[in-house]
């Protein structure tokens, strides 16, 4: 069977850009060929976190499905036009959309994602698959974390006891072993990033050095450490509805006179010890990180430490860490256009592996 063009397009809980890549794609290879990082529009990723924290009218809130699909398309047009390829190149797009809400155990279980799939097909001319996590949650699954299933296809080969750990912002985890199995740690980058915009005025905390100026109180790092969600079994998944900065100020009450270089120091050790329990557990001989924290020098520094394996990151595999979830989305296209289940019942308790996502034709 020939390769196809897909185009996988992510924008993540940090909201700190939209991550599109081009990739070429048969039933054994998932290569990429180029990626783009498009900016977040300050005042978008403001409506955003606002919408998640408050609440919004109807009104609002197609109105942001439909802004948040022209951004989208907006970093579709700039990735293609680094290249030579038009439209009629690309056999669909993968497009996983803006995260406002993750419930998948209430008792009308769903998840919600933002970025009109019809009008990215309007504005490219390209059939684009959305809703991707939708089916998984229908049929009983957690619909997350999805990455397992990829980081199975792109590193399976390496004949050894792996993890691969994404850190956006939560972090989810990969164990290849002798079976396959993932789920959602925690936070990621999120606390970090939210303690840095409100005490700093920074959207996060370059290589962790305001978290490295300060000391762990390590009472505080405890507390949250014993957080309901660290201990409970997978499968399981979460975002930004559950790790806020309402959580942190729910820990943080008995805390009121902690310096916040020392509380952003414990939000990086409690990001770094969870991920380490996490892979010691599993005895792996690598940790393979991607994602936005494998850019933190510091908090890779303290993996290193707190890991009893070797620590790399997925670029050593000649996988750019900072595409790795956007080639997720565009090896999920593929899936679909070939109505491919994917296997995920054993990471997310799904009842079934099922064909995931909805196609939008031009």
């Amino acid at each position: 069977m020939k390769k196809e063009l897909y185009l996988g397009i992510m924008s993540g809980t940090s909201l700190d850009g939209v991550d599109v890549a081009l990739c070429e794609i048969d039933k054994n290879y998932t290569r990429l060929i180029t990626s783009y990082e498009h900016p977040f529009d300050p005042s978008l990723k403001r409506e955003i976190l606002k919408t998640i924290e408050h609440g919004s009218s109807l009104k609002s809130m197609g109105e942001l499905d439909v802004k948040l699909a022209l951004l989208f398309a907006d970093a579709i047009h700039k990735l293609l036009s680094k290249t030579a390829l038009s439209a009629t190149d690309i056999t669909a797009i993968g497009l996983h959309g803006q995260t406002l809400w993750h419930e998948p155990k209430s008792d009308y279980p769903f998840s919600m994602q933002l970025g009109n799939a019809n009008v990215i097909v309007a504005q490219t001319n390209i059939a684009t698959i959305a809703d991707f996590r939708g089916a998984d949650i229908a049929n009983g699954g957690e619909g997350a974390p999805f990455a397992p299933a990829f980081h199975k296809e792109v590193f399976a080969k390496q004949n050894k006891n792996i993890a691969v750990v994404n850190i956006g912002g939560m972090a989810n985890i990969t164990i290849l072993t002798d079976s396959s199995h993932g789920w959602d740690i925690g936070c990621g980058n999120v606390l970090m990033d939210a303690f840095m915009q409100k005490s700093r005025k920074k959207s996060y905390d370059k290589d962790g050095a305001f978290a490295k100026s300060g000391t762990i109180n390590m009472l505080l790092l405890q507390n949250m450490l014993q957080d309901p969600y660290f201990t409970k079994e997978p499968p399981k998944s979460t975002g930004r509805e559950y790790f806020n900065l309402k959580w942190l100020e729910k820990y943080c009450k008995n805390f009121q006179n902690i310096p916040d270089a020392d509380l952003q120091r414990t939000l990086l050790e409690l990001t770094a010890t969870t991920i380490a329990n996490s892979v010691n557990r599993a005895q792996v001989q690598e940790l393979i990180l991607c994602g936005g924290g494998a850019k933190n020098s510091f908090l890779v520094e303290r993996l290193q430490s707190l890991c009893r394996c070797q620590v790399t990151k997925s670029d050593a595999y000649n996988i750019d860490s900072d595409f790795l979830e956007a080639m997720l989305f565009a090896w999920l296209a593929y899936k679909r256009i070939h109505k491919e289940p994917v296997a995920l019942k054993n990471i997310t308790g799904a009842q079934k592996d099922t064909i995931l996502g909805a196609l939008y034709l031009p």
